[in-house]
């Protein structure tokens, strides 16, 4: 590893300019003038106590705090169980159930987008596990993860783009969830609907507003709890949905007396235009999932052993999204005979159930409508909620973790209105899918620095050392190699990307290609990044596989051990300066 290069200090004297002079003039003013030291002190005692709380011997820098450090032994508690209940949960929601809509409105029949449902989905899951396989591994999490492949800082721009979107659509599914919260209110109490609105003009009513907050409340005690912990929310869930949906299938089927016509509708397109039906179908899942197969370390990281997070989630992701998908099918159908009109969303069915007006009835849709609102909860926190917390820690780890992040992440959510997200645009929704051509390109940088390029070898403790001999520093922290690739991943989608955003009429070759994205945006950046690191090779490649699953569970025992001897003059970036170019005894034991 290279070492820190010897400054030579010229003997020659510096002659300060007129403006230094007036500049320190000024200077030795203001901090002099009282009221300005006295600003100064507030401020340095309201940071401090703003400060993340840290245990006895744990110091807080700008590149690591106690949510930023590999996992500990004693939290790597996700067994293959847990991944499937996750999964599982995060499966049932709104979304997924919506999903086969599309599919069949392009003209395909209920079962050619099923099979769209179960390819789409088993290529999520593959992606999760090649994803989530560096934070299995040394269990860090993706904004650390990143700054193997985009450098120290270059990372940055990856997880903000992470957290907008976290916190963007919190928003949005929030408002789903508030949907669900109305649908319990109105089963209980059917006048409710006829609540006054008090803020006319604001694009939602008070009866709709109420039903958000009601659920944006509920949710913050769960953004407390230690994502570790979080485990207990998904295995709940798990157990709650599944017999949701089974009963609402049931339920509608029996009052249909039958599955309905959706089920034996012949596809309306043939040929190529099937073909390409066909793709667009399986790229929605795939879009989809954009968002959670970039952050998957973030929660892969937690895993007790590697091998936990492969078959749990190969099988897991397309068993529980497919069904999902299948019993949202049968009950539109369904639901197409009893009211003579095609309804996807679940909610709308619910609410057509309450127009008889009968206690069964209400009772029923009451239990359905808590089933999805714990649905969008699991959903919300899991996706969203704890991807935004862990990424905001990477920006102010001094001040921000990962309880701080996500109650920012839902203080954002509620700011932005997401009714007016959802009603002001019809293109919103099409732009939040269409924003997978941008993570699929940091998707393929990552793919290919710790597959192709660096065959799973990292350097844990250099990917929280800022010095100049650190691996991941490249030049001023950022590695162009990464960011050439990204735009290389964006630019062979970007015609289709802006026709899809604002139906620009682009020729039908863009478009056809743009239906392709997150797989051509993921390939031309992965290869990309491979070729630039061929011509230009990175400090740390290596030419064999040379995964190391001890290597944080070592750094974490040295650099205990370190704070227990010297708490008092620990310096974080002299440690990681050490333990990285100065002593080889213990880099072997971290990074062979």
């Amino acid at each position: 590893m290279a070492h820190d290069s010897e400054l030579e200090l010229s003997d020659e004297k510096v002659v300060p300019s007129i403006n230094q002079e007036k500049h320190s003039f000024f200077q030795r003013h203001l901090d002099n003038h009282p009221r300005m030291a006295q600003y100064n002190s507030q401020l340095q005692r309201f940071l401090k106590w703003i400060e993340v709380p840290t245990k006895e011997g744990e110091i807080n820098t700008f590149l690591n705090n106690e949510d930023l450090k590999p996992v500990e032994v004693a939290r790597q508690t996700w067994g293959w169980k847990n991944f499937v209940s996750f999964w599982i949960a995060d499966s049932f929601n709104i979304n997924t159930w919506e999903i086969a809509a599309t599919g069949i409105q392009l003209g395909l029949t209920w079962w050619q987008v099923w099979l769209c449902v179960w390819i789409g989905y088993f290529f999520c899951g593959v992606f999760v596990v090649l994803s989530g396989r560096i934070g299995a591994i040394y269990h860090v999490s993706f904004p650390v993860a990143g700054r193997s492949t985009f450098g120290i800082f270059g990372s940055i721009w990856p997880v903000i783009n992470r957290v907008v979107m976290a916190c963007v659509w919190y928003g949005v599914q929030g408002w789903l969830g508030g949907q669900c919260i109305q649908v319990c209110l109105l089963a209980i109490w059917p006048s409710a609907r006829h609540m006054k609105n008090g803020i006319p003009g604001s694009g939602t009513t008070t009866f709709e507003f109420l039903s958000y907050f009601l659920f944006w409340l509920f949710s913050l005690p769960f953004i407390y709890i230690r994502p570790h912990n979080l485990r207990h929310l998904f295995m709940v869930k798990a157990a709650i949905v599944p017999v949701a949906g089974i009963s609402f299938l049931v339920w509608t089927c029996v009052k249909a007396h039958g599955i309905g016509p959706i089920m034996k509708q012949p596809a309306t397109v043939h040929g190529s235009v099937m073909g390409w039906a066909f793709m667009t179908a399986i790229m929605n899942s795939l879009s989809n999932f954009a968002t959670i197969i970039v952050n998957a370390p973030d929660f892969t990281r937690f895993a007790k052993e590697p091998n936990a997070i492969v078959l749990s989630q190969l099988i897991a992701v397309p068993t529980a999204f497919s069904l999902t998908s299948f019993i949202g099918i049968i009950v539109s159908s369904s639901a197409t005979v009893l009211y003579d009109e095609n309804i996807w969303n679940p909610l709308d069915v619910l609410h057509k159930f309450l127009e008889g007006n009968k206690s069964g009835s209400r009772a029923g849709v009451f239990f359905l409508g808590f089933a999805f609102a714990v649905a969008q909860l699991g959903t919300n926190i899991a996706a969203n909620s704890l991807s935004a917390g862990t990424d905001m820690t990477a920006l102010l780890p001094k001040y921000i973790n990962i309880r701080r992040g996500g109650f920012i992440c839902a203080g954002i959510a509620l700011c932005i209105c997401p009714w007016h997200l959802l009603s002001s645009s019809s293109n919103f929704t099409t732009y939040l899918s269409a924003y997978a051509t941008f993570l699929s390109a940091i998707a393929g940088c990552s793919f290919s620095d710790y597959y192709l390029v660096r065959k799973g070898y990292i350097y844990v403790g250099d990917l929280y050392n800022a010095s100049k001999g650190s691996t991941y520093m490249y030049r001023y922290g950022v590695n162009w190699r990464a960011f050439a690739a990204y735009f290389c991943g964006i630019a062979i989608n970007v015609v289709g990307f802006a026709d899809a955003v604002s139906d620009g009429g682009v020729n039908e070759t863009a478009r056809k290609m743009y239906q392709l994205n997150f797989f051509l945006g993921f390939l031309v950046s992965a290869i990309s990044y491979y070729g630039f690191n061929w011509l230009s090779p990175v400090v740390g490649a290596r030419e064999t596989w040379s995964e190391d699953p001890n290597a944080s569970a070592m750094y974490d025992e040295i650099t205990t051990d370190e704070l227990s001897q010297d708490s008092q003059s620990y310096d974080p970036e002299e440690w990681d300066r050490k333990i990285a170019n100065d002593d080889p005894v213990k880099t072997t034991a971290i990074i062979s």
